[in-house]
């Protein structure tokens, strides 16, 4: 969703705040929060545990949730959801069942998935409307109803994170020493993968499930080039999604740009230029003293 075209007249801090007096530019900016504290939380488990694709994995194969809910007349986000979370427990138990590559697997779940969402789309008498905006995102659009649906995901991410901290952080870093400590590395890898899905599912409404990987995964990976231990990670990974996401949208609306698109760029120009800093700090530090 595009915005009104604004005059390209001196930038002045006013704008954003001049913004926020319309009801849905205040919903896009809580769920950039909403989705900024998700992102940031499971993005950092995603990156420690390098896997990155099966986020793109998991969004493309909750296409078909997508396509049942226009075909059955119901909200595509649950089915969206749905779709995801069985998705996403396939790919984890068949992957941890059968030791088979994680990237075909994801493959195979990401073509089914869309596959079927397609056809059940076919299918769907009548207009469509909405569709692109799950493809390309469409926080502009988001009704208060789905950020009260992304605040009690957010409340499920941080409740299990708490109660499965150390697990979780056992699980991603000696997997074997936490087989040896007798704990369930499967079913809290299920979980995990499970969260990923939820997480997946809230940034398709910000970005679409073309660029889902980016807002999940960019402000994480600045993060751990900054932080080491994973909690400071976690929070400084929130905090720059939520600068991304207001930056971004504060420049949609100045330039009449697409959100979730400026979202990204923003994201990954930040990316680009902490790898640059961090890169130059090395060097420097490495150099001898004269």
């Amino acid at each position: 969703m595009v915005l009104p075209r604004q005059p390209t007249t001196i930038l002045h801090p006013a704008t954003m705040l001049d913004a926020l007096q319309f009801d849905f530019m205040q919903n896009a900016l809580m769920a950039g929060i909403l989705v900024s504290i998700a992102c940031g939380i499971i993005g950092t488990f995603v990156v420690v545990n390098r896997i990155v694709f099966i986020s793109g994995g998991i969004a493309h194969a909750a296409y078909g949730g997508i396509g049942l809910g226009y075909f059955f007349q119901f909200n595509p986000i649950w089915g969206a959801i749905a779709f995801g979370l069985i998705s996403a427990l396939g790919m984890g138990w068949v992957e941890q069942q059968t030791k088979q590559r994680g990237d075909t697997l994801i493959g195979v779940m990401w073509a089914i998935g869309m596959a079927i969402g397609i056809i059940l789309i076919d299918f769907t008498e009548g207009y469509k409307a909405g569709l692109e905006s799950y493809l390309f995102g469409s926080i502009l659009a988001v009704p208060r109803s789905d950020l009260w649906l992304m605040f009690g995901v957010d409340c499920v991410i941080i409740a299990l994170i708490a109660l499965l901290y150390k697990e979780l952080l056992a699980i991603s870093f000696d997997p074997v020493f936490a087989t040896t400590r007798n704990l369930p590395v499967r079913s809290l890898y299920l979980v995990l993968v499970g969260l990923i899905a939820l997480t997946v599912v809230m940034v398709m409404q910000i970005v679409g499930l073309i660029m889902v990987i980016a807002l999940l995964t960019i402000p994480a990976a600045i993060a751990s080039q900054w932080q080491k231990k994973i909690t400071a990670m976690m929070g400084l990974a929130s905090l720059l999604g939520i600068s991304f996401t207001t930056t971004g949208l504060w420049l949609s609306y100045r330039f009449n740009l697409t959100s979730g698109a400026t979202i990204i760029l923003v994201s990954g120009i930040a990316y680009l230029l902490s790898l640059g800093l961090k890169a130059y700090g090395d060097r420097q530090s490495t150099q001898p003293e004269a």
